[in-house]
């Protein structure tokens, strides 16, 4: 059993929070004393305060750069596609 204090800023990882949870993209965007804000990647984002003695099941994966650049370019694509364009004009 992991901790959210073994978390970097700035930094994506892949965890499963809990035993029988699904695989989640975070990443760490602001650390305070106790706690941490962090943004969960799913069909939206999804932003939040956690402590940093809260337990992760599992930390499966720090991503790669290069594999953040892919998956922003996937995850953003995809997001894109509920979208459409105004033909009124």
């Amino acid at each position: 059993m992991y901790s959210y204090a073994l978390l970097e800023p700035g930094c994506y990882y892949l965890v499963q929070e809990k035993e029988d949870d699904k695989l989640t993209l975070l990443q760490v965007k602001v650390i305070s004393d106790h706690c941490m804000y962090v943004e969960k990647y799913t069909e939206t984002v999804l932003q939040e305060w956690k402590r940093k003695t809260d337990s992760i099941f599992d930390i499966v994966e720090l991503l790669s750069d290069d594999a953040v650049k892919e998956w922003t370019t996937a995850y953003y694509k995809n997001e894109d596609a509920y979208y459409e364009e105004d033909d009124d004009e």
